[in-house]
């Protein structure tokens, strides 16, 4: 009797790529939960990006790894800087801070170019309580200043919107004003602006939940980085100016040969280099072979078909450069552990 075939297991770069879609890992007890405290005319903006992070991690795995809810001042109605009124989970007296189900473990305080910067009594007091809880708080755009207000950011830098920096260091002496767009420091952590909040709940959650997570969520959200020139571009793995432009070159060539796939030997006559020094720079660079990331590349774009087409399994095996469906099929299982059929119909389900 032959031993059960081993489970193939994706390089790297091809893992965050369909992490969202490979079996389930452990599944944490539950979901690291967040909160967000909208202050009136807050930034639509810097909020939305900063769920955008905590959903895109929850897309990436097949457990949820966040739940966020949302509270306002004195209403449950607040206004954003869109003037769009926005209704969250409930006022402030009814964010949860107390050791239940549905308590917040991290605290975060939306500002906006309109909020105000005077202290807000009550809001003081669930800070305060929220740090006595050891609670992550952090701050969006000014949100770092209802932080201060609250003493807790004394002996502390933080970022926060260039147009408040005089504010704060003309009523709070203690607090260090960073010139950086973000600040994480222990457990508070905070953003200057809209383009900020992302990569500070990035860093986030790299805290919480490892960087494999954030590799998988930049995997997603990354690809229309705006480069130097200013011009829009969609980003591709080739296009990493770290690797070699021969590498680069390699990369390429494979992408647009997925029908019909080019032998190792062919693609170093195509740039000029010996099979050797092709098969040392995808170790060195992408730590696996080239013929290994050439099969996971078209296993990739075949997921990306079979989920997002309706054509035929057949078709799609030969349009990422398989014999037939049952090599495809074969393949396809040994990543994914579901058959194509399979993950087709769980997907539409």
């Amino acid at each position: 009797m032959n031993p059960a075939k081993e489970k193939r297991h994706f390089s790297s770069l091809m893992r965050d790529t369909n992490s969202a879609f490979l079996p389930a890992q452990e599944p944490p007890e539950q979901p690291v939960r967040v909160a967000f405290l909208l202050l009136e005319h807050f930034s639509m903006v810097a909020f939305t990006a900063a769920v955008d992070a905590l959903v895109t991690a929850n897309l990436v795995r097949t457990a949820p790894l966040f739940s966020f809810s949302t509270f306002g001042l004195d209403s449950q109605i607040v206004k954003s800087d869109l003037t769009i009124d926005f209704s969250t989970s409930g006022g402030l007296d009814q964010l949860p801070l107390e050791d239940t189900d549905d308590a917040a473990e991290i605290l975060i305080v939306c500002g906006g170019f309109r909020c105000s910067l005077a202290a807000h009594a009550p809001l003081i007091a669930k800070l305060k309580a929220a740090a006595k809880r050891n609670i992550i708080l952090g701050g969006l755009w000014n949100g770092a200043i209802a932080l201060a207000h609250a003493g807790l950011l004394e002996n502390q830098t933080c970022a926060l919107h260039p147009d408040n920096h005089a504010f704060m260091r003309e009523h709070f002496s203690r607090v260090q004003v960073s010139q950086r767009a973000l600040m994480i420091e222990d457990k508070r952590v905070t953003s200057a602006g809209a383009n900020s909040a992302l990569e500070m709940m990035l860093a986030l959650i790299e805290r919480v939940q490892g960087k494999e997570i954030v590799r998988a969520i930049r995997e997603i959200l990354s690809c229309d980085q705006v480069a130097e020139s200013s011009e829009t571009k969609l980003s591709q793995i080739a296009d990493n100016p770290s690797f070699p432009n021969t590498l680069r070159n390699l990369l390429q060539l494979m992408s647009s040969n997925i029908e019909e796939p080019l032998s190792v030997d062919e693609l170093a006559a195509c740039v000029s280099v010996s099979r050797r020094h092709i098969e040392r720079l995808f170790q060195t660079h992408l730590e696996s072979t080239p013929s290994r990331y050439y099969l996971e590349l078209r296993i990739t774009h075949a997921r990306r078909l079979l989920l997002q087409s309706n054509d035929s399994i057949t078709n799609i095996a030969v349009a990422c450069g398989f014999l037939n469906a049952t090599h495809f099929s074969h393949c396809f299982k040994d990543y994914f552990c579901v058959s194509p059929s399979q993950a087709r119909k769980q997907h539409r389900s």
